[in-house]
């Protein structure tokens, strides 16, 4: 590609990256409006994708903290054995010559 290409495309993406900005920001700042507060938003955001969930007896409590308790423990059978490795590895040896 010739240096004015390079520049005229490297133009379209940051113009592009704006677009998509502008709208983003306008979308938040619409949403923020109609929420009322930032709480209330996230609040709307996470029962409209189902992180959070009316909670109407103990057995519906007790599964989803149970299904937490779970994701705990997969993280940590993943997390220890990396770190594990991580502090246990040896050091490697360097000469060093007088």
């Amino acid at each position: 590609m010739s240096e004015h290409a390079t520049k005229r495309t490297v133009k379209g993406i940051i113009g592009f990256g704006l677009i998509i900005g502008l709208w983003a920001t306008a979308a938040l700042v619409s949403a923020l409006h109609e929420a009322g507060s930032v709480s209330e938003l996230l609040r709307q955001y996470m029962v409209a994708t189902g992180m959070m969930a009316p909670v109407h007896t103990l057995v519906d409590y007790y599964t989803h903290i149970k299904g937490i308790e779970y994701l705990i423990c997969v993280a940590f059978f993943i997390a220890f054995p990396v770190f594990f490795t991580y502090v246990n590895r040896e050091e490697k040896k360097i000469r060093v010559r007088r």
